[in-house]
């Protein structure tokens, strides 16, 4: 996922890219049947496979707890200028050639069959960098507008998953290459929309209930120039810190545009249920309007 610039030196012969730009809607169409099985996917904490659909397009197809996030998410996270890879939530399904997986699952039958899983679009022009990552805490992007957007977007979806590359396993900042230009990245929309936290057990993830108890806490007022969140995970330390109303009020300029028939629009496109639809809607009005408010 695309979001940040960086300095070009930090890799040899990769221009930089910006780190935003005006936002303009994906072109990538949803997967089409019938699927057919590359191989598993080992990475990462959920269960993966790679397929290819009728097109010929290259997907990486996850199960687990986190499809709903990641099919939701990124729709925000592109109408504010950032990038996310597009991600799409299939409820039923079958891969054809289907081998197995190492990590079983219960979302997918010995034939193949599926149930919920998430198609992320795999761009043959797009390069993971796994020798690279970045820190929120240094430069070039500590205390940009553009950097603080994104932290925004983070803490609106209660993602606790913030992890960045002072974690030696597993950050979620990293850098991809695209015709010859890096991009920085956040790479992890799957935690979240639930209950933010830092300690292990006291977050959730897709809980509407929990989501909507905390938005009271999630913008607490301006408290030496800098906005104050309720939001806490698993990089606290100055992650929240120096975002200033006035790169809220940036933000808004794009965010505020997501009307609410969007929201609903993509928040059933991910699977939600009617109930998790107008719950969430909701909650996430109720959070924009804040950040709306203190950005005046």
């Amino acid at each position: 996922m695309r979001s940040l610039v960086l300095v070009a030196v930090w890799v040899t012969g990769a221009a930089a890219q910006p780190l935003w730009q005006p936002p303009k809607p994906s072109t990538v169409q949803p997967p089409k049947a019938p699927f057919t099985f590359v191989r598993e996917d080992p990475s990462g904490t959920q269960p993966k496979v790679f397929v290819r659909d009728a097109a010929g397009a290259n997907w990486n197809v996850k199960f687990g707890y986190e499809v709903h996030n990641e099919s939701f998410c990124w729709r925000i996270v592109e109408a504010c200028g950032y990038f996310a890879e597009p991600s799409f939530f299939v409820a039923e399904g079958k891969i054809e050639g289907f081998t197995g997986m190492k990590r079983a699952t219960g979302s997918v039958q010995a034939d193949g069959r599926f149930t919920a899983g998430r198609f992320q679009y795999r761009d043959p022009d797009l390069k993971f960098r796994k020798d690279r990552n970045w820190r929120w805490d240094r430069p070039p992007y500590a205390g940009t507008k553009e950097l603080s957007g994104l932290k925004v977007l983070i803490m609106l979806f209660s993602n606790w998953d913030n992890k960045d590359g002072r974690v030696a396993d597993g950050p979620n900042t990293a850098y991809f290459e695209e015709h010859g230009k890096l991009v920085a990245a956040f790479t992890d929309w799957g935690s979240g929309m639930g209950k933010w936290g830092s300690a292990a057990g006291s977050n959730s993830n897709w809980n509407c209930a929990d989501y909507t108890a905390q938005t009271p806490e999630f913008v607490k007022g301006v408290a030496r120039g800098s906005v104050a969140f309720g939001w806490s995970g698993a990089i606290n330390q100055g992650f929240k810190d120096g975002i200033r109303p006035a790169h809220v009020a940036w933000l808004m300029q794009y965010l505020g545009k997501v009307t609410d028939e969007q929201l609903r629009e993509w928040l059933k496109s991910a699977g939600g249920t009617d109930a998790e639809v107008g719950c969430f809607a909701g909650a996430l009005r109720a959070r924009i309007e804040e950040l709306r408010k203190v950005g005046r």
